[in-house]
């Protein structure tokens, strides 16, 4: 189930190399622990938490309300964890940009490599989906650009990717766990969080979409010649934000051709077809609603401190004297608890309760 995505105003600039390289050893410190107390499952559903992820970038000292958090501790993960993967049954594949693109070879490469019970074609189906989904079924205006595919030995899962808007200057964040996706189509997400509700979107991942799915999977399965005649003689309702010269009948049918050959036999389906993306999906939306009154949802699907300052001195600098007792204290304790001193350990677990939260039972 995808737990929800953030938005967050695009910010120029590095990450400092003296900075990233204390939350590499510090993310570093914080999995592990996390794995020996919670295991692989929960570090996976602490990640998919939008809430969660936020305040971790706020602990590693990144800006708590700037696009550079999601990829700068994405990566800073990636890299603290290298090395450690066999011994944590936790990988982490993918990143921002051209790296994005490799995720799949990342997970057949980890698979291969360890030897993992984890299936790596089922793996690779989650990373592509979650992608097309939010980039394709959810079409909010923002372009994916970054992409970290997070699993485990077992083959559980979870999906942490970004997706920028150039005219508004935002970026927004999805996230995704395997464990509760039952339908990567309908409602994947349990929670969409967000500052900002675009007016102009066009979710065919929403329970009332479902009569347009079922519709665009027909009408995948008719013949191409067909559907481009439907579409030249179509009114362009302004809400969907599309007209006659942002699809080319000819372009459209070229891609209908794949389509009619394939004959997917769900929406699903019809978006892993190499070539279907939004104008095709936005298209057969269109046709679906107009010319058969399948009608579907236009409602976009979209809750921090500081431990340690903020990167561009916001709230106030990083204070790195403190940020390295903070590694100093963390990898310590994590060398007590391999020779069999607990204590520290389980100071940390009584921390949650001194601050309020309440024990599960």
């Amino acid at each position: 189930m995808r737990t929800g995505y953030v938005d967050l105003p695009l910010h120029g600039g590095q990450c400092p190399p003296w900075l990233f390289e204390r939350m590499t050893r510090l993310g570093r410190s914080i999995i592990i622990l996390l794995v020996r107390d919670q295991g692989t499952a929960g570090v996976l559903q602490k990640l998919a938490d939008p809430f969660w992820f936020q305040a971790l970038g706020c602990l590693l000292g990144f800006d708590w309300h700037s696009s550079g958090l999601t990829t700068t501790v994405c990566g800073a993960l990636k890299e603290g964890l290298r090395g450690l993967e066999r011994e944590l049954g936790l990988f982490i594949a993918g990143g921002k940009g051209k790296r994005s693109l490799k995720t799949p070879q990342d997970i057949i490469t980890y698979v291969d490599r360890y030897a993992l019970p984890a299936k790596a074609e089922k793996l690779v189906y989650a990373s592509k989906m979650s992608a097309k989904v939010d980039n394709t079924a959810v079409q909010d205006g923002y372009q994916l650009y970054h992409h970290t595919f997070i699993f485990t030995s077992k083959g559980d899962w979870a999906v942490i990717q970004q997706g920028m808007n150039p005219d508004s200057r935002r970026a927004r964040r999805y996230h995704w766990l395997g464990s509760r996706v039952t339908d990567f189509v309908n409602e994947p997400q349990n929670a969409i969080c967000c500052d900002r509700r675009e007016q102009k979107v066009l979710n065919l991942v929403d329970r009332k979409s479902a009569d347009t799915r079922q519709m665009i999977a027909s009408l995948s399965c008719a013949a191409p010649v067909e559907i481009a005649r439907e579409y030249r003689s179509l009114i362009m309702p302004y809400r969907h934000s599309l007209g006659p010269g942002d699809i080319q009948p000819q372009s459209l049918e070229r891609i209908l051709l794949k389509t009619y050959e394939r004959q997917p036999d769900s929406f699903e389906a019809v978006l892993t077809i190499p070539g279907v993306g939004p104008k095709t999906i936005r298209a057969l939306s269109l046709i679906s609603e107009l010319a058969y009154g399948a009608r579907p949802s236009y409602q976009d699907p979209a809750k921090y401190s500081f431990a340690h300052g903020g990167k561009d001195g916001y709230p106030y600098p990083v204070d790195r004297k403190i940020y390295d007792q903070s590694i100093s204290i963390l990898e310590q304790a994590i060398k007590d608890a391999k020779i069999g001193r607990e204590e520290k350990l389980e100071a940390f677990k009584r921390l949650r309760f001194i601050t309020g939260e309440k024990k599960k039972p």
